[in-house]
């Protein structure tokens, strides 16, 4: 009975996680510590495993059902060869990748920084400051998207950079607080709703790669199985469903999602530390 309430509960929370590019571990963390009384070092990995499994899944069928652009111009072999010994490597990366790619690629090489700074971080400060952190980051970051509704900012690598590593720090400490920031943070600096999910699943799905491998070395000991199976069941069986939904919801409407999921993560999490 508790493997079948596990995997509803994780079909839940990544069918929001997919759709509105947020809300996976946010969510799950802190239900699967209060409900089945799971410790944070055997939910967070469990986690991880799950919404690599889930993400990448979701940024393939998001690319399917067009809500984002995540191949490369050419796939054939050849051409690539071709590219490459006429115009370089770094020249061939730029013509051959669309952007939508680029940004992906470039919030996974930042979680590496993140996550490695996250988990060495986690072992050794209390929880009360990490929890605040995160709810205040998070909090402000869909305040600003409500504020900013009307509102269209110029694109930023540097801003991307940033955004990157700060989400993956907070994916590698708690599990969530990775989709609220990347989500958010590229509609702020000027990255289509529908598109911004679409990346939001990719990166992730690479940056709880790095996760995994890394607490299995940190905690050097065997990784616990008990509730990955579960969670990952739940979390790929919601994902069609989601990147459906995304496909048929207007750009306007997902900002406005977006926002409003954010700063009800952001508050959730602050509430839930004070009181």
């Amino acid at each position: 009975m508790q493997s079948f309430g596990l995997i509803i509960i994780a079909f839940f929370c990544e069918f929001v996680d997919a759709t509105l590019g947020m809300g996976y571990g946010t969510t799950l963390t802190p239900v699967l510590m209060l409900l089945f009384g799971f410790e944070p070092l055997e939910i967070v990995p469990a986690v991880l495993l799950s919404e690599l499994v889930s993400g990448l899944l979701a940024a393939v069928l998001h690319h399917t059902h067009g809500n984002v652009n995540l191949r490369p111009e050419t796939m054939n072999a050849r051409k690539i060869a071709e590219q490459l010994s006429s115009i370089g490597y770094i020249e061939s990366f730029k013509q051959n990748t669309p952007r939508h790619l680029k940004i992906a690629i470039l919030l996974s090489l930042c979680s590496v920084i993140g996550t490695v700074a996250a988990i060495y971080v986690a072992v050794n400060i209390p929880d009360f400051w990490l929890k605040l952190y995160i709810g205040v980051l998070v909090f402000s970051m869909g305040l600003l998207i409500m504020i900013c509704l009307k509102k269209t900012f110029r694109f930023s690598w540097h801003k991307m950079t940033f955004l990157g590593i700060i989400a993956s720090f907070n994916k590698g400490i708690s599990g969530g607080g990775y989709g609220p920031v990347v989500t958010s943070g590229q509609i702020l600096s000027g990255v289509n709703s529908k598109s911004a999910v679409g990346i939001t699943s990719l990166a992730e799905g690479l940056t709880c790669l790095v996760g995994v491998v890394l607490y299995v070395y940190v905690l050097k000991q065997p990784f616990d199985f008990r509730l990955a199976p579960w969670l990952c069941t739940g979390a790929v069986l919601s994902v069609p469903l989601s990147a459906l939904a995304v496909k048929k919801v207007s750009s306007g409407n997902m900002k406005m999602l977006i926002a409003a999921i954010t700063m009800a993560l952001g508050l959730f999490t602050l509430l839930k530390l004070f009181f």
